[in-house]
């Protein structure tokens, strides 16, 4: 097999519409924009949420009290079933995850949560570990160790 062969699945990849084609085409001239006005110009139309000039809604509703969004912590989180995939004796921390494709991002801290069981005996070091994901990897004969 080779490049120019490859092709997506059938029914899974529609062809793009080609707008301005013609006539014949059946979306041609305006290209499906009508005649004249704001949205048929070249970089027309309004900023998401312009509502005509009107106050819009993001203005006109108080803005009152604290929101944690922007201090939270926000860990990855991974489950003990999902450490089954290293080896027996293997030590697992942040790197070794993303090496492997577990996770994708390293966020504020690795977090393992007690989801399913383990069977090897394995190193974890994690920011956090669930009461349960720390019971699970010390009776499986490994440890835990808080980083």
């Amino acid at each position: 097999m080779k490049l120019h062969q490859l092709s997506p699945a059938p029914g899974s990849a529609k062809p793009n519409w080609r707008k301005g084609r013609g006539a014949a085409s059946g979306n041609g001239k305006t290209a499906g924009k009508g005649h004249k006005g704001q949205n048929s110009r070249s970089g027309g139309g309004v900023r998401p949420g312009f509502e005509g000039g009107q106050m819009p809604l993001y203005r006109r509703l108080p803005k009152r009290g604290f929101n944690n969004a922007r201090f939270a912590k926000v860990y990855t989180i991974v489950n003990v079933c999902q450490l089954e995939r290293f080896a027996d004796g293997a030590v697992i921390d942040m790197t070794s995850l993303l090496e492997c494709g577990l996770i994708s991002k390293e966020n504020d801290g690795l977090k393992i949560l007690g989801n399913g069981s383990i069977t090897k005996k394995l190193t974890v070091r994690a920011k956090i570990f669930s009461s349960s994901a720390k019971e699970k990897i010390e009776a499986a004969g490994g440890k835990t160790e808080v980083v």
